[in-house]
């Protein structure tokens, strides 16, 4: 496996990234570093990356302040404790209520084994999440990148990401798969450093940050 992001390999491989291309490198130099923004692994975790989906950040902040406000110690014996009047409360929709569920009934069934994926390849790691109902190719990149601190991982599902390319590459319109996949190929293998980079960029900008955070 290749080396991992931490906070003692990200300064050389923002270094290595930025002397490869030149893009990069004036985002880092207009917005400085960016910040690690490493997640404790585990089910916690997970559920919060799912409530983030396609909401913003400050609301999925919010509702998992509640949830675990209610929960106390957030396991999947808490969550699956909750009534559907108490997740809707929390700020589930139906859907994300039965996702989570569905999450935390595989955990303390033994079918997802969280512990292990870390001993997995990237490969390995996504076809188990997301063979979660609720858990997609996003969720499941956002793990592999921010808890498991993985190298090359590239979430071209992400819309900060889209609007980062797009402004600094000077899109007319927002890269598609396929642009986004061609634009960060030479980056490899460090692409999960890209996206830091980028994310970066992209709150650092104030309406923006207003718009997500």
């Amino acid at each position: 496996m290749s080396t991992l992001v931490h906070a003692a390999t990200l300064p050389a491989l923002i270094d290595t990234l930025t002397a490869r291309d030149t893009t990069l490198a004036a985002l880092v130099a207009r917005d400085g570093p960016p910040p690690l923004w490493m997640r404790a692994p585990g089910f916690a975790t997970l559920v919060h990356i799912m409530l983030e989906q396609q909401v913003s950040l400050r609301s999925a902040q919010a509702a998992f302040d509640r949830l675990v406000a209610v929960t106390g110690r957030l396991t999947p014996a808490a969550l699956l404790a909750l009534d559907d009047v108490q997740m809707l409360q929390v700020g589930f929709s139906r859907q994300k209520r039965e996702y989570a569920r569905g999450l935390a009934l595989a955990v303390s069934s033994g079918t997802l084994d969280l512990d292990a994926l870390a001993t997995h390849d990237d490969g390995a790691v996504r076809a188990q999440l997301t063979a979660l109902r609720g858990i997609g190719r996003w969720t499941a990149d956002i793990y592999l990148l921010m808890v498991l601190g993985r190298p090359d991982i590239w979430p071209t599902g992400d819309l900060a990401i889209v609007l980062a390319v797009q402004d600094a590459w000077q899109l007319t319109t927002r890269p598609d798969h396929a642009t986004l996949e061609a634009i960060a190929a030479p980056w490899q293998p460090w692409r999960a450093v890209a996206a830091r980079i980028l994310w970066h960029a992209y709150l650092s900008q104030p309406v923006r940050r207003r718009g997500i955070g």
